[in-house]
C-alpha cells in the first residue's frame, strides 16, 4: 500500500467528507452599565438608596446570592463540589455526565476561588484631613459558582458567576454538541468522533445544520436557564435596566476532514509539520488571516509570530499565532485531520464583541482554516516552481504581434553573467541605464559587449519579468521577483550544482563522493544477489 505524503494528495484523494462547525465558545455574561465606577454609583443611589456611595451594602446582596446557590443545590438534590487547586473541572464533569440519565438537568454545582475584577471602597483624605469613601476598580480572589448542566438542545454546558458584585459570568458551550442533537432530532444517523462527526448518513444535511448555528441559539439557551438557575439580580433589577448581556470572549471554528486511511493521515501530518515550520512567519500569517502585518515602524502589529509544534503524548499538533488568535492543526483520534481557528479577541479583525457579530467572526475563522490548507497545498506542490522555471528558460511569444523573445537558459554562461550583473549592489539600489549595464557585462564576460548585445539582453530580462523600465526614463529597475529568482538560480548553479559535481569527481574522498560510491556499491551488490548480473 502506498501512503500519501503531501497535503494535496491527502486532500484530493483520501478525504471521505468534511464538516465545518463552530466548536467551543466562551461567552462573557455582564451588565453593561455596571462595568465602571460611575455606573456602580448610580446603582447604589438609585436601587439601594445609599446617599453616600460605598460597596459595604453590597455584602448583604452577595451573601444572599451565595445562600440562594446553596439552597438551590440542597433542594434539588444536586451534588456540591468544592474545586481544589489544579483539579480539572472537565474531568469532574465527565464523571457526573457518565452517571446522568436524564435528557436535561443540572449535573452539579461547583465553587472555586478565582481572581476577578471587582469594585472596592477605599478611604481617602481631603487636604483638611477629613476622610471620604472612594470606589476603585481592582482585582481580588473571590468565590465563583459553577453550574454544570445538560440542555436538551445543547448537551453539556456550564455557566459560572462571580460571587462578588457586579456578578460577571461566563457561559461555555459547544457548537458540535448542539449539531449532534439537532441531527438526532432530524433522524440523521451519525457516529461521534469526540467533539466532531466521525461518520454521517447525510453530509450535506449535517453541514446545513452546522451552518445554521447562530447567536439566537446561544441567547435562547441563556434566557432559558436564567429562569431555572439562581440569579444574582432580581426581577426589579432587570426591570430597571440591570439585565445581563452577552459578548464573545473566545470562539473556536473547526474544519474536520475524515480520512479513509487513518495511517495515511499520520504520515501526512508528520510530514506537514516538517514542511511548515515557517508558516508562522508574518508573510505566511498575513496570507492565512488576510490581514496586513507590520513588522517595523511606529505601530507594528502586536503579537509573537511563530510556529509551535506541541506534542501531547505521541500526538503532535501544529500551532500558528496571530495577535491573540491561534490556528491549531492535528490528527484527531487517528481518523481525521482537524484544523481549528481560535479567536480570543474579535477586535483583532475589526469585528465587535457583541454576540450579534458571530456571523462575521465565523467568516473569518472558517476562511482562515481553508487558507492554511491552501498555503500547505502550495508548499507541497512543485507545479508553481515548474511554471516559474519554464517562464524563465522558455521563449516568450507576444500573442498580438507574434514577436519571439528568447529564454534565459539556465546553463548558458552569458545568462549566468546577466544574473550576476543584476545583483550588483549599485544596480539593486538605484537601477541602471544601458551603458552602465554594458560596462558591467563587459567585465563579467571577459570581452567587450556591443550595444546590440545589451539591447538584446535587456529585452530578454524585461519580457521575463526580471527588470522594468521607468516611465519617461532610460533607467531600469530590478523587480522583487527578479531579485529573488536571479539570486536563487545563481546560488543553485554556483554553490550546489558546480560544487556538487566537482565533489563527485574529486579523487580525494569527501562526504558526497564517498556516499555516492557506497550507494552504488550497495546497488551492485543487490543486483548480484538478485541474479540480475553475472
Amino acid at each position: 500500500m502506498t501512503l500519501p505524503r503531501t497535503t494535496a494528495a491527502v486532500l484530493a484523494d483520501h478525504v471521505l467528507f468534511e464538516i465545518e462547525c463552530v466548536d467551543r465558545m466562551y461567552v462573557n455574561v455582564y451588565v453593561p452599565n455596571l462595568q465602571y465606577p460611575k455606573g456602580l454609583v448610580g446603582y447604589l443611589r438609585g436601587r439601594m438608596g445609599c446617599p453616600i456611595p460605598s460597596t459595604a451594602p453590597l455584602g448583604a446582596k452577595s451573601d444572599a446570592f451565595a445562600k440562594a446557590v446553596r439552597r438551590f443545590a440542597a433542594e434539588g438534590g444536586i451534588d456540591w463540589v468544592d474545586f481544589k487547586k489544579g483539579q480539572r473541572k472537565d474531568d469532574i464533569m465527565k464523571a457526573h455526565l457518565s452517571r446522568f440519565s436524564r435528557t436535561e438537568g443540572v449535573l452539579f454545582v461547583g465553587r472555586a476561588q478565582e481572581k476577578a475584577r471587582v469594585f472596592r471602597t477605599e478611604k481617602r483624605r481631603r487636604d483638611d484631613g477629613t476622610s471620604y469613601p472612594w470606589i476603585v476598580d481592582t482585582t481580588a480572589v473571590v468565590n465563583h459558582y459553577y453550574f454544570y448542566c445538560v440542555d436538551r438542545d445543547f448537551g453539556p454546558f456550564f455557566v459560572k458567576f462571580c460571587g462578588y458584585f457586579p456578578y460577571t459570568g461566563k457561559l461555555c458551550l459547544n457548537g458540535h454538541e448542539w449539531a449532534k442533537r439537532q441531527a438526532t432530532m432530524a433522524g440523521i444517523g451519525f457516529e461521534a468522533l469526540d467533539n466532531a462527526f466521525g461518520a454521517v448518513d447525510d453530509v450535506d444535511a449535517v453541514q446545513r445544520i452546522c451552518s445554521g448555528f447562530s447567536a439566537g441559539h446561544i441567547q435562547a439557551l441563556f434566557d432559558k436557564w436564567a429562569t431555572i438557575l439562581p440569579w444574582p439580580f432580581d426581577a426589579q433589577d432587570i426591570h430597571d435596566g440591570y439585565g445581563y448581556e452577552l459578548s464573545m470572549l473566545q470562539s473556536e471554528f473547526s474544519l474536520t476532514q475524515v480520512l479513509d486511511q487513518p495511517q495515511s493521515g499520520r504520515v501526512f501530518f508528520e510530514q506537514a509539520i516538517k514542511d511548515n515550520l515557517d508558516i508562522g512567519r508574518p508573510s505566511q500569517v498575513s496570507l492565512i488571516f488576510g490581514r496586513r502585518i507590520l513588522t517595523r515602524g511606529a505601530h507594528p502589529t502586536p503579537g509573537v509570530f511563530r510556529t509551535r509544534v506541541i506534542t501531547d503524548g505521541v500526538i503532535p499538533s501544529l500551532h500558528v499565532d496571530y495577535k491573540t488568535s491561534t490556528i491549531k492543526q492535528y490528527h484527531k483520534e487517528g481518523r481525521a485531520l482537524r484544523t481549528e481557528t481560535t479567536i480570543n479577541n474579535a477586535r483583532d479583525f475589526g469585528i465587535g464583541k457583541r454576540l450579534t457579530n458571530l456571523p462575521a467572526l465565523c467568516e473569518v475563522g472558517f476562511h482562515a482554516n481553508k487558507r492554511l490548507l491552501d498555503v500547505q497545498r502550495i508548499s507541497h506542490d512543485p507545479s508553481q516552481g515548474a511554471d516559474i522555471l519554464t517562464h524563465v528558460t522558455a521563449p516568450v511569444v507576444n500573442p498580438v504581434t507574434g514577436t519571439r523573445t528568447a529564454g534565459l537558459r539556465f546553463t548558458d554562461p552569458r545568462v549566468h553573467d546577466l544574473f550576476q550583473a543584476l545583483l550588483m549592489f549599485k544596480f539593486t539600489t538605484d537601477g541602471f541605464i544601458a551603458s552602465e549595464f554594458r560596462s558591467a557585462m563587459s567585465v563579467l564576460h571577459g570581452e567587450a559587449f556591443t550595444a546590440c548585445q545589451v539591447t538584446y539582453d535587456l529585452r530578454r530580462l524585461k519580457h521575463h519579468g526580471f527588470i522594468t523600465r521607468r516611465p519617461h526614463s532610460r533607467r531600469y529597475d530590478l523587480t522583487p521577483q527578479g531579485l529573488e529568482q536571479a539570486l536563487f538560480l545563481l546560488r543553485a548553479q554556483d554553490r550546489f550544482l558546480r560544487t556538487g559535481l566537482a565533489e563527485l569527481v574529486e579523487p580525494i574522498p569527501n562526504k558526497l563522493n564517498t556516499a555516492n560510491r557506497t550507494y552504488q556499491k550497495a546497488l551492485d551488490d543487490l543486483a548480484r544477489r538478485s541474479c540480475l548480473t553475472g
